[in-house]
């Protein structure tokens, strides 16, 4: 008897489940989510939308306002292509000022004049490495006849009134890779990497091996020491936007293999230097150290203007750059496509206004009211953005019917089986994306996680779990 009662009552489950319409099975999970205990002093936000009726499937908390992280990515990449187009690109000239005379010497500098690409010597791309670049640079000052300069290397980099950083970043994201600070003429995506060497005992010192990329007109103060075994990576740098000096610090582990990847505090200095170091090498002499024309300005000093252009580099089109933006969550790409749409639009160059213009932008749009977008920053690394998951859905809805959606859909990396963008900093996990039910309704969704307590993984293992249902 009690056996029928057992599989009677498992039966009544069963059926009941499978009775349940998607929201009601959301629903249950969200509540069974929401009450786990690494939530007690946290919030959770979730929105679903049924992709092609618009009708809203399931939302909690959407009107809240909430740090999206890395979620902001597709806001600014989905603008990026309304504003800029999928064809898009950034370019980047070299010219000389002055004359060359008989000899082949040049009465004059050589100048780099960036309008923002990030790819800039990133090797990402084939095309935009830094040693193809360099080695172009240098065949095309040769076929110019130049042998000699008396002047140096200029880095234009006014457009953007040098290298900054939002104003919400902090000094402990700063002056790692992914806090690099934008510029007009960006290099290497602002970064190099250090290699360590770990002390003999956990505690020791450790030692720094070489850089990637010659910075010896840098001062890193190594102050890391060695970690335990399987600890990792718990190194932090710390430095802003033209620090002279760089300071290391944390642990890295006694097992660890690793380059660690540092901030450049000025990526347009490293470009002229970067060039500056190989015309020496190719023979060819330089009478002045390689600048900036915003070091020039702060000096009071003459800009370059005009010239006689040697080399026109061309981005990637903005689907590539959009690419990388979101499947490796690029800080550096979402500030330059921020800026870059401010800069078309209404000819503004800084970060504050270029991130209302992009409030705006999605207002006009979509009708989302100011509270539900209160953008920092392109990328989302700052803590004061705040975004409501009902704007996030609504966004990566409109996109559908775009003619570069399938551009911007593959951009989207992929967790948990589901097409989506995640987003991580202290205390803040997201995901933004879009998945078809077993019964092929399409869904977009945004769920973000804020101010959880314990340890990431188990929390992305829970959202896993409860996306899971839109499956």
């Amino acid at each position: 008897m009690q056996r029928i009662i057992c599989t009677g009552l498992t039966f009544f489950l069963l059926t009941q489940a499978l009775s349940q319409t998607l929201s009601q099975k959301i629903e249950t999970a969200f509540r069974t989510f929401e009450l786990h205990e690494s939530l007690a002093n946290g919030v959770a936000s979730l929105t679903v939308i049924n992709a092609k009726t618009g009708s809203v499937v399931f939302a909690k908390h959407e009107k809240l306002g909430m740090a999206p992280a890395s979620t902001l990515k597709t806001v600014t990449s989905a603008a990026a292509y309304h504003v800029l187009g999928a064809g898009y690109t950034f370019e980047t000239t070299l010219s000389y000022t002055g004359q060359v005379d008989a000899s082949g010497t040049l009465k004059g500098d050589i100048v780099i004049l960036g309008s923002g690409d990030p790819s800039l010597g990133s090797d990402r791309f084939p095309r935009a490495t830094d040693t193809l670049l360099l080695s172009t640079w240098i065949q095309a000052i040769k076929a110019a006849g130049i042998r000699k300069i008396e002047g140096g290397i200029v880095a234009d980099d006014r457009l953007y009134h040098g290298q900054t950083a939002p104003r919400g970043w902090t000094w402990q994201d700063m002056g790692n890779y992914y806090g690099a600070g934008v510029s007009a003429l960006n290099w290497r995506e602002n970064a190099v990497g250090v290699n360590f060497i770990p002390g003999t005992t956990p505690g020791a010192s450790t030692r720094i091996a070489n850089t990637t990329n010659d910075i010896s007109y840098l001062q890193l103060v190594n102050e890391t020491m060695t970690g335990n075994r399987g600890t990792g990576d718990r190194v932090y740098a710390f430095s802003a936007p033209y620090s002279s000096r760089t300071y290391l610090r944390g642990t890295y582990g006694i097992d660890l293999k690793k380059t660690i990847y540092l901030s450049l505090p000025d990526g347009a200095y490293d470009a002229a230097y970067q060039l500056h170091r190989s015309l020496d090498k190719a023979g060819i002499e330089q009478s002045n150290m390689p600048t900036t024309s915003h070091l020039l300005s702060l000096a009071g000093s003459s800009l370059p203007n005009g010239g006689t252009k040697l080399h026109a580099h061309r981005s990637p089109a903005l689907g590539e750059l959009v690419y990388w933006f979101n499947q490796k969550s690029i800080n550096l790409y979402g500030e330059a496509l921020l800026i870059a749409m401010a800069n078309r639009q209404e000819n503004k160059t800084d970060t504050r206004d270029a991130a209302e213009i992009l409030q705006e932008f999605w207002a006009s749009k979509l009708d989302i009211p100011e509270g539900e977008l209160k953008i920092m920053d392109g990328s989302g690394l700052s803590p004061e953005n705040r975004v409501t998951t009902n704007a996030l859905a609504r966004i990566l809805m409109s996109v559908k019917k775009e003619p570069w959606f399938a551009s911007f859909f593959e951009s989207l990396p992929v967790y948990n089986g589901m097409k989506m963008k995640s987003g991580t900093i202290g205390g803040v996990l997201g995901y933004t994306g879009y998945q078809t039910a077993k019964d092929g309704t399409p869904l977009v969704f945004a769920l973000l996680v804020n101010n959880y307590q314990g340890p990431a993984s188990p929390m992305r293992q829970r959202m896993f779990r409860l996306l899971d249902v839109l499956k």
